[in-house]
């Protein structure tokens, strides 16, 4: 049951990356740009979980030597500060 929520929250977090990068490219208002490329790091958070916790919950996974809770977090860390970068220097 969890697999299928890391699952929805991922292609939740995907669908909300497209339609934000649709209304940016249609309006070029620069916030839908800095929504969407957060997303798209929460996106990438969440595919990372169902990964390491869906796919395969037995297993310690490692990537370039670093624990995939670190990828996953600076993941999310990532997607925030380009949000947080977004509404702190791009003001109109």
């Amino acid at each position: 049951m969890a697999e299928a929520v890391y699952l929805l929250c991922t292609l939740t977090s995907v669908l909300i990356a497209v339609l934000l990068f649709r209304g940016y490219a249609r309006t070029r208002a620069r916030l839908l740009f800095w929504s969407a490329l957060c997303f798209v790091g929460l996106a990438l958070n969440n595919l990372i979980l169902f990964i390491d916790k869906g796919l395969y919950p037995d297993v310690e996974l490692w990537f370039l030597g670093i624990n995939m809770g670190i990828w996953r977090g600076l993941a999310a860390l990532a997607g925030l500060m380009m949000l947080l970068w977004g509404l702190i220097w791009d003001v109109d």
